[in-house]
């Protein structure tokens, strides 16, 4: 059987033959304080400008890091520097050089293609600064020093095992037939996410319990570039207008985040199928509503408030001249090094327990009341 660790020595070696940002997949160990003979805990001054780079803004998670990130930042005596690359790769890349020439003491990147900065982390090694990887892993590299962001291996098991569920209360009993579709392939989360589901799905697809219509059940017939909603709804069309004629039934939808989950269930309800299982990630209100509903059966709960402040907590370690504490040092290997790691948990959510995991949510816990 593939360890994680496999999966994720496997991601890096298709990276470097397909330039696709493909990222490592998470285990559990007990928290540790640092890691010994880790770079980046030299201290600095606290008034220190610290550059946040960050990717396209594709989801609301994204959206709300930048305004936590400018306020916790600045709240904790730091200038922050806060930058979206929604030109693509090479405007984030120019942002990050840019961060480097301003003097920026430490360097978050949330990778908009975790195989196309390493020159530029590099860069910022060089100059002195740390780079902390923010939710995606920067790959190829020796230059990242930390990594911090929920388990998307986690993730991708949370959304298997509830489409499995959602299946079983929804639809009866099996066979039953579903579609998947999986993130960006420049996204260097999209594998894990990919390989976590399919860790869960792929058996049952093997014994005939889950059917897939279409045929198309490797990741790489199944991405979708950009994250972009109208991708996955016109090939949603096409698959439901070539396999799903007549009385055959769309029974569910392995999506991989909320935006995708939406424009999958905007293409059955324009081809006047029944309503699917559909996963979901990133709890956007739109789904949050949805699954209230009764409509999209799943999303995944990361509570970006916990990311930031956690990755905050690394800045203020290395700004003391101390280690920032990381809980993983043995699974994120970016095809460098293994890359030390603060991992957080993901949590699923459904329309069973949404009342309860968003009750302390300020925005969530509104559309639940």
């Amino acid at each position: 059987m593939r360890t994680r660790g496999m999966w994720v020595r496997a991601a890096v070696a298709a990276a470097a033959a397909a330039t696709l940002a493909l990222s490592a997949c998470g285990g559990r160990t007990e928290a540790e304080q640092g890691t010994p003979g880790q770079e980046g805990a030299a201290g600095f001054e606290k008034g220190a400008l610290i550059g946040v780079a960050l990717p396209q803004k594709t989801s609301e998670n994204w959206v709300l890091a930048e305004g936590l990130f400018n306020d916790g930042l600045s709240a904790a005596g730091y200038q922050p520097d806060v930058q979206f690359a929604n030109g693509g790769v090479a405007e984030q890349q120019n942002q990050i050089q840019s961060m480097v020439t301003k003097g920026a003491k430490v360097i978050i990147v949330g990778a908009l293609d975790g195989s196309q900065v390493s020159s530029q982390v590099q860069q910022a090694k060089d100059s002195g600064a740390t780079v902390i990887a923010y939710d995606r892993l920067i790959l190829n590299t020796p230059a990242v020093d930390y990594y911090v962001a929920f388990d998307p291996f986690k993730v991708g098991e949370l959304q298997g095992q509830a489409l499995l569920d959602g299946l079983a209360e929804r639809k009866g009993g099996g066979p039953y037939n579903i579609e998947l579709i999986a993130g960006s392939p420049d996204d260097a989360n999209t594998k894990n996410f990919f390989d976590g589901a399919m860790s869960v799905l792929q058996p049952k697809i093997d014994d005939g319990t889950l059917v897939v219509q279409s045929g198309q059940t490797e990741m790489s017939q199944v991405v979708t570039q950009g994250w972009k909603a109208e991708n996955v709804q016109k090939r949603m069309d096409t698959i439901l207008s070539g396999k799903y004629s007549g009385d055959t039934e769309l029974d569910g939808v392995l999506s991989p985040n909320d935006t995708l989950a939406r424009a999958a269930l905007t293409s059955v309800k324009q081809a006047g199928k029944p309503t699917p299982v559909v996963t979901g990630q990133d709890s956007e209100v739109e789904s949050v509503k949805s699954i209230i509903a009764g409509e999209q059966y799943s999303t995944i709960y990361k509570d970006t408030r916990e990311l930031v402040d956690q990755t905050i907590k690394m800045v203020d370690s290395l700004q003391q001249g101390q280690q920032p504490e990381v809980n993983d040092t043995t699974d994120y290997d970016n095809g460098v090094k293994i890359v030390p790691t603060y991992q957080l948990d993901p949590v699923i959510v459904t329309q069973k327990n949404a009342k309860e995991v968003y009750a302390d949510d300020p925005i969530l816990g509104k559309e639940i009341e």
